[in-house]
């Protein structure tokens, strides 16, 4: 090998050993005591919503604990075949009321169109509840209070 090609490796080796700084001599330090933590209730923030968007807030009544909860507000045709999702939310079920919040952009609503809230709960793949459909009449917030769950078919 020649002398050339070593040069460079030296010479970034060196300059990475100079760059470093210093070893500064420890001094045995006294620990502080510990601070005592005071336990204070998880205060829940929720991000403020765009002037642009609107939401929907509700609670869905006790999707089963580790259960995927898929909710969409759909554009549902006279079939009754989803045409257009306006906006989709994945949550994940705790066995207890599960609280939601669904924002969409009204600017997408369409006028005179059948617009419905949607939900499915499925468990290891397997599809076990889902939510009536709930029919939303205007581009506005609203709260839906508590909505119940069924057995999926």
């Amino acid at each position: 090998m020649s002398i050339r090609l070593l040069l460079p490796l030296f010479s970034t080796l060196l300059l990475a050993a100079c760059a470093s700084a210093p070893e500064k001599p420890t001094q045995p330090v006294a620990p502080a005591p510990a601070p005592v933590a005071v336990a204070k209730p998880a205060v829940v923030v929720e991000a403020p919503l765009p002037s642009h968007m609107r939401e929907l807030r509700g609670s869905l009544r006790t999707p089963p604990a580790g259960s995927d909860v898929e909710m969409a507000l759909l554009v549902i045709d006279e079939r009754d075949r989803p045409q257009q999702l306006l906006a989709s939310l994945t949550l994940t079920g705790n066995g207890q009321l599960l609280p939601f919040r669904l924002p969409f952009n009204p600017a997408y609503f369409p006028n005179g169109a059948r617009v419905e809230l949607r939900a499915r709960i499925s468990q290891s793949g397997r599809l076990v509840l889902r939510l009536p459909p709930q029919r939303i009449s205007q581009a506005q917030s609203q709260s839906l209070g508590e909505l119940p769950l069924v057995s999926a078919p």
